[in-house]
This record gives structure tokens, sequence and C-alpha cells, in this order.
């Protein structure tokens, strides 16, 4: 029986006179929050949670999702959400789980943060006459390279090069593993990366064998957890990535709820059909950088040598120094994660107050390697709400090689962010395994979505490198002289190592 002192943050509000009984939206919905007594009218054991669906399929347009009036009344101590969570763990005497990333109203940084411009004395350049180089590559980097010239006029390295991943444009899809997202969810963004010649992570959920064709653009993850872990999985990817922390939830493990735990997620991962998937916190083998070094370098023997390892961290307060041990423990590649980066469960809490920005974690780890004259022995990938071509450029200006994205991808494949994944209810089809939803979800016009979405930003990224007067990516790395910051704090400023907008 749903508890009456919880009411509902949302409500449908249906036009009887427009609507037509066909009952899409009843049968659509997949938290049940419709149901059919003559006419559609909202259930009362289920809650909506604005996905939007009904809304969505509506050949009427009858349907209206708003937000409750009769609520809780504001109080700006003991705001609504607050009182509603309060309420609920007075309810279960559970810990609240969400998904979807930090939606508390911090602030964003990448909106205080202006890019330069070109004017007279050095002109912009027309990226639809000129050339813009927007290939990335990412791993160790020798101090200088000799070059030789081959018998045809070639050009050719003599020395050597560690194992590189070649982005055709600054932008991977981050991780999410089978079972937080559905196969044809991650099977779009599979089938996407190969046609825009970058890569994407299989999270730590292990390889589906239906994406093996696809593993030559996947960056296979070794978690905490080990799930799907073997021989043929890492020689299988084009990078391997150990997994040590989540933007979401820095310091804790990772949570796979048991009702999303079916067969084909139970054979992948080579755990019990139905059981809860439990990452622990730590590594139980990584205890200090030396540990993380030994699986480095045992995870670079096992796909001989091949390929980059990378490293995934939390944005957290000394993010830089554990970068600094990081490559020197041998890592190729350093993913930072940010306190607004998605997740398909966490512990609310721990998602909304743990961790910090990735736009100041970045701009530390990138003066910290820069200063101890290291940065070129690994690439840094930012993540954690890169939500548009300019947060891109801007994440490069501050340091990165290239950005990871997860929610901007899902919301190409129609997710509406109403943060419920841990349910397994997505009527979208994206974060479920139930299969009346998933096949909702068509893997071909999926990959067709996202990448025409990474299309549409590597065209801004163009006219944004014209605007300031540069044609390769390679030239606004780390390049702070070409932003501004309004209305951010003096100390913010001198973290990111930017000028404020007049200066």
């Amino acid at each position: 029986m749903r508890n009456t002192f919880v009411p509902r943050r949302f409500r449908q509000v249906i036009d009887h006179e427009k609507c037509q009984r066909c009952k899409r939206c009843v049968m659509g919905c997949g938290f049940g929050a419709l149901e059919f007594q003559g006419r559609v009218v909202p259930s009362a054991k289920n809650e909506c949670v604005a996905c939007h669906y009904c809304v969505n399929v509506c050949p009427e347009e009858a349907i209206t999702v708003v937000e409750n009036p009769l609520k809780y009344r504001w109080h700006e101590v003991w705001q609504p959400d607050i009182i509603m969570q309060a309420t609920r763990q007075a309810e279960t005497g559970g810990v609240l789980l969400s998904g979807m990333g930090n939606d508390r109203p911090w602030g964003v940084i990448w909106d205080h943060l202006c890019l330069d411009a070109c004017q007279v004395t050095n002109p912009s350049i027309d990226p639809l006459r000129e050339p813009m180089e927007l290939r990335t590559f990412l791993g160790r980097k020798p101090e200088s390279v000799e070059v030789e010239h081959g018998p045809n006029g070639e050009i050719r390295a003599r020395t050597p090069i560690p194992p590189q991943l070649v982005l055709e444009t600054p932008v991977i899809f981050a991780p999410m593993s089978f079972g937080s997202i559905s196969l044809n969810a991650q099977k779009a963004l599979a089938m996407a990366a190969k046609d825009l010649g970058i890569y994407w992570s299989t999270g730590e959920g292990g390889l589906h064998k239906d994406l093996y064709p696809y593993a030559d653009r996947a960056i296979v993850q070794c978690a905490s957890g080990r799930f799907g872990v073997h021989e043929e999985y890492l020689r299988a990817g084009a990078a391997v990535e150990i997994k040590i922390g989540q933007g979401a939830k820095p310091g804790i493990g990772g949570h796979l709820p048991g009702r999303k735990v079916t067969t084909a997620i139970a054979e992948t991962r080579g755990i019990p059909e139905g059981t809860e998937a439990l990452s622990p916190a730590p590594h139980h083998d990584i205890y200090s950088i030396e540990d993380l070094r030994q699986l480095i370098w045992a995870l670079k023997e096992a796909t001989e040598f091949r390929v980059p390892v990378s490293v995934k961290i939390a944005a957290v307060h000394n993010v830089a120094a554990i970068a600094s041990g990081i490559v020197r423990a041998g890592a190729d590649i350093i993913y930072i994660d940010g306190f607004r980066g998605g997740t398909g469960a966490a512990p609310t809490m721990i998602r909304n107050h743990l961790g910090i920005p990735i736009e100041v974690a970045i701009a530390a780890v990138d003066t910290r390697l820069r200063k101890e004259g290291i940065r070129n022995q690994c690439s840094i990938i930012a993540a954690g709400s890169i939500r548009n071509s300019a947060d891109l450029a801007k994440a490069i200006a501050l340091g990165a090689d290239a950005c990871a994205i997860a929610t901007a991808a899902l919301i190409a494949l129609g997710c509406h962010l109403c943060q419920q994944c841990h349910t397994g209810n997505c009527s979208w089809g994206i974060t479920t395994q139930r299969p009346e939803l998933t096949r909702r979800l068509d893997p071909a016009w999926g990959a067709e979505r996202v990448a025409n979405l990474i299309h549409a930003w590597t065209e801004e990224l163009k006219e944004i490198l014209g605007a300031l007067g540069v044609n390769a990516i390679e030239s606004l790395r780390g390049s702070r002289d070409r932003l501004r910051a309004v209305f951010l704090d003096e100390k913010t400023r001198e973290i990111l190592d930017v000028k404020a907008a007049g200066e």
C-alpha cells in the first residue's frame, strides 16, 4: 500500500475530451503510473517519475505531466525534496538510491568561463575553407621523436611510440555497463563509435558476446568486482581501464540491483542470476601506488603491451597528487570523473555531496603534471556532465586531451533524465533489462542519433577553433590564456589559472 505521508512529486493531467482511450500510455509506462478504469487515470500504487513516455506516445496530446503543487509547502531550509527523503527513510529504513548525476544547485563552472576570439591583428580562420585537425592521440608520449625518410619519401618515426588510441574527434563514450544500460543501448553506442572513429567503454560489466564485433573500438574495464574479466575479454579491447573511482560515488563501489541481473547479464559478468552485483569500494589488491603499478603492468603483460592502460578516478580534493602517482605507476591515460558524473545507481547523499567539480580537477592535475615534467607521460580524459561542444572546448583549454560523455549520449537515445535508472523500469528501453521495454530501442536508430550528435559537436568545435585563430585541437590543449572567467571568485580563478574577463 502506498505511503500517504509521501505525496506524489509529479502528477498527470489528462484531457479526457481529447483522450481516445487507445491505452498506449497505460501499456507503455514502465512504472505502471497509469491505469484504465473506463478511462485513463493515474495509478494509486505507483508514482509518476516524469519520464514523459506517455506524453510522447499519446496520439492526441492529451497528457501533461506537471510538478505536484500539493507536494509540500516551501521552506528555505527544509526544502520539499529533503522532507520527502526523510519521510521515505522513515518508512523504509533504507539508503535512498538515485540514478543519473548530481542535480544540486551548486552552479556550473563551465557557464562562468568564456572562450577568447580573434579579431583584426590575429584574424580568425574559416573552417569551411581551411582544414581543421581534430585527430587526437591518447597514450604515453616520448620526450622527443626522431624521424627518418622512407624509400618513397614518407616520414616515419624512428623513436618507438607507445600504444595510442586514435580519435577522429576528441570524444569517447563513457563507461556504462551491460546491466546499468540495456544491450540495445550499449550496441547503439558501439555502432556509433565505430562509425565515428572514436571509442566506447564496456563499463565494469564485461563484454556481451554480441558486442565482440565492436571490440576493436572498445575500452574494456577492470573494476574491483572483476566482473566478466578474463583473457579473451582483455585482449579483445583497444585499451584496458582500471576503475578506481567514479564521480557520482567517489570512495564507494559499484552496485547493480539484483532485479536487473538477467540471465544474459549473469553469463556476461560471471555471477548468479538475480544476485546483487556489488563491487567493493577498494580493489583488494590495491592499497598503494606500488600495488597499482603491479596491476597496470600485469594488464600490460596480459595484452602483450599492445594497448594503453587507463586508470579511472573520481575528482576529489587531492586529485592532483593521486594523478601524479598514477602516472609514475605506469598508466598511459588518466580518466578523471567529476562530481556531476552520471550513474546507474548511487546512494543519493553520496551522489549529491561527495567529490569536486571536473573543471577544477582537470586544471589542478594538468598544472601538477606540468610542474613535475611528466605531462607527456599520460593523456587526460575529462568527464562529468560534458553537455555540449563549448564544454568540450573549455575542458581541453583547461588541460584535458579528450572528454567522455554519457548523459548526453543517453539523451540522444531518448533519455528524459527522470533519474530512476536504478529501478530498471526505464520506459525508453535504455536503463532497463525488461524485454518488453528494451525492444523499444532500435540500436541502428540509436547509433544514427548518437553519431549525429557527435558530428554536430565536431562541426561546432571546428567553428570554435576557427574563431580562436587555430587550426588544430593540439593548439588549444592547455591554453588557459584563451579562457576568461565571469563571476568566479578569486580563489577558483587561481586554481583554474584563468584570468577574469577584462584582464
